[in-house]
């Protein structure tokens, strides 16, 4: 599979200041490059300390700034030039010095001159933060940080853990990896502002004795993709989840638990507070009747212990009917993961549940990938995602669902947040 291109034609500037955490500055530029942006970087005096500006213009592929009176400017403007041209600010690592001074509007450099230069509604200000846990604490700081937030700038973190001092706290600067899922996130299309999601996902495992169980292949990877998917897209997001191996999206609310009738108590409650109610989770439909007290033992027997199964409730359905006694709040929208006759199989799962839709695709060829083909069915209609058929990354999968949400949400009659 191809590497994914999510910043394909962005511009970022990327501004560097006083901080061991520059170290990491140089992987992001390189994770920017590599999703597709073009990246101009700025350093500050302080942040040339720690890393040179050799490095940076080696992984930037362009010349480093440090001084609005670079004479390589034309016109002399950098400031004007650099955030006309962005498509974003980000800087990271901030430290406290410079984030005090975003927030009083002081520009004695060229990196402070250009974000207050910014065009705010088309170029937006994201800060990572990175400090001493006590500076990060201090009151002066927090008010300085607060007023950021009131102006519009996006903060990035800060992250938990060792820092170079020694100490143990907040204050270390996001890594890498998060900081650009927060930056293709906030430069992402928001058609779902502030909707409510509840979706489910992964396996269930259904405990026979204290270490055998019934599961499924499920990986989770689709519905953590629908998570991130509508974060990015501006909704606030529940996850609930199955046992899976798999890092939580950031921004994402996630609650974990292990059998189908854990699933069910978490999510009942949840639905009825949320606008949509995406059910990806491959839910086990029988459990044990009762679970042996210790671990059954072979000891010598040729015949293969028994035991009754009885049906596990439907989490599906019970939403789906809170949802058609509400208005038809949640929106639900099922998955089916069937082995053949994909849109037959689908659409009677759409009228069995009695839900407006249906996601079908072909589970034995999906399970544990990353890729996928989705068939997508409401009562009138299916079509194929991606629209020739051919299995794309899950991510892609998950963006183009929530632009189809988003369009189906539009002609509801009412949401929580109306």
């Amino acid at each position: 599979m191809s590497e994914r291109t999510d910043l394909q034609g962005r511009h970022i500037l990327l501004g560097l200041t006083g901080g061991i955490a520059c170290y990491k500055s140089a992987e992001l530029v390189r994770l920017l490059t590599k999703a597709g942006a073009t990246v101009q970087v700025v350093m500050t005096e302080a942040a040339a300390a720690f890393i040179t500006p050799v490095t940076m213009q080696a992984l930037s592929g362009r010349a480093v700034v440090m001084s609005q009176w670079d004479a390589r400017e034309p016109n002399n403007m950098a400031h004007i030039n650099f955030s006309r041209e962005a498509d974003a600010i980000v800087i990271a690592p901030a430290s406290a010095d410079f984030i005090a001074k975003l927030a009083q509007g002081r520009a004695d450099e060229l990196l402070s001159l250009t974000c207050l230069a910014r065009p705010r509604e088309t170029c937006p200000l994201l800060v990572a933060p990175a400090m001493n846990r006590e500076m990060w604490g201090h009151p002066a700081t927090q008010r300085n940080v607060s007023l950021l937030e009131q102006d519009g700038t996006t903060i990035l973190g800060p992250g938990v853990g060792d820092q170079a001092c020694g100490e143990v706290g907040d204050g270390r600067m996001l890594e890498p990896e998060q900081l650009l899922e927060d930056i293709v996130a906030a430069l992402a299309p928001k058609v779902l502002q502030w909707k409510r999601i509840l979706i489910t996902a992964g396996p269930t495992f259904e405990p026979i004795d204290p270490v055998r169980g019934i599961t499924n292949h499920s990986s989770g990877k689709m519905g953590y993709a629908l998570a991130r998917a509508a974060r990015e897209a501006g909704a606030i997001v529940q996850l609930v989840s199955g046992p899976v191996h798999l890092p939580t999206p950031r921004g994402v609310h996630r609650t974990n638990v292990m059998t189908a009738q854990e699933m069910y108590d978490v999510v009942l409650p949840l639905a009825a507070q949320s606008d949509v109610f995406i059910a990806t989770a491959a839910v086990a439909d029988w459990r044990p009747a009762t679970l042996s007290e210790h671990k059954i033992k072979k000891e010598g027997k040729k015949v293969a212990p028994t035991f009754e199964l009885t049906e596990n409730p439907d989490i599906l359905a019970a939403v789906a009917q809170q949802a058609n006694a509400a208005d038809g709040v949640p929106y639900c929208v099922g998955f089916a993961a069937e082995s053949e006759h994909l849109l037959t199989h689908s659409r009677a799962k759409l009228q069995r549940k009695q839900i407006p839709l249906i996601i079908g695709n072909l589970g034995p060829a999906t399970f544990g990938r990353d890729d996928n083909a989705l068939l997508v069915v409401d009562a009138q209609s299916h079509h194929a995602l991606p629209n020739d058929g051919i299995a794309v990354d899950k991510l892609t999968l998950a963006r183009a669902l929530m632009l189809e949400l988003a369009k189906r949400l539009a002609g509801q009659p009412r949401s929580l947040q109306s």
